[in-house]
């Protein structure tokens, strides 16, 4: 069964100085297969991260002592662990440079408790998978972008030789988008392939994921060389022209 929906318990560390907060989502994820310890601040939510096991973190951004980027920072250094940071700041720029850390979602304080565990289910099973992903076969070539170069079997992707240092929900993106290159990929087939399930709510995190993706491969959103979004449909990889393409197009 997968962890939080049936038989095994699910350790879930919470980090956040709002004890009320920690306290409700504590008493609606225990029925759900949940042992949720809690911490309100950053030094301690670190400490107790890196000194017990846990299969998901809930972080809070804006804490004393320590904010929940520095804590994520110190703690990739040793641990990937899943980490879902929740916090009362929506901003862009804040999502993206969590995820670029190196979380694995992010959603606000405003969310329904119904998707937060949504999204640690989904945040759990994508964990599980890389863990036992069997081994590369013969049949899954690297595939080659332009400078951009993404291996299905060794899960990593390089731009110019440089490797990217992407999440396993960016990782799965950017392949499904290679995997269909010059064609769109709509937001509902990302999300199901990313996720193994289709929920809409994670439409605006798929955004997320995608903005953070861009900023990693070098792309420009207004102009962009590899990932294009396609209005009102979602997103589409495409090979970017070579210097002699553009200048005759400019011509």
């Amino acid at each position: 069964m997968t962890l939080g929906e049936g038989f095994e318990r699910t350790r879930l560390l919470m980090v956040d100085d709002d004890t009320t907060l920690c306290e409700l989502i504590r008493d609606y994820l225990e029925p759900h297969g949940f042992d949720v310890a809690m911490e309100f601040n950053g030094p301690s939510g670190l400490a107790r991260a890196m000194s017990e096991t846990f299969h998901v973190i809930l972080l809070d951004l804006m804490m004393p002592g320590m904010d929940g980027i520095q804590l994520l920072h110190r703690l990739r250094a040793s641990s990937q662990v899943p980490v879902l940071m929740l916090t009362g700041r929506g901003e862009e720029t804040d999502r993206i440079v969590g995820l670029e850390v190196g979380a694995d979602d992010y959603l606000p304080k405003t969310v329904s408790m119904r998707e937060l565990l949504a999204r640690l289910r989904a945040v759990l099973r994508r964990s599980a998978s890389v863990t036992v992903a069997p081994p590369p076969k013969p049949g899954d070539p690297p595939i080659r972008i332009g400078d951009l170069v993404v291996d299905p079997g060794p899960r990593e992707a390089r731009v110019c030789g440089e490797l990217l240092a992407l999440t396993p929900a960016e990782f799965e993106l950017l392949l499904s988008l290679a995997r269909a290159c010059g064609r769109v990929k709509t937001r509902e087939q990302l999300i199901q392939e990313v996720s193994d399930r289709d929920l809409e709510a994670f439409e605006r995190s798929i955004d997320v994921h995608i903005s953070s993706l861009r900023r990693k491969i070098g792309d420009d959103a207004k102009n962009p060389r590899f990932i294009q979004t396609v209005r009102s449909a979602g997103y589409m990889l495409r090979r970017p022209e070579s210097p002699q393409t553009q200048a005759m197009s400019a011509s």
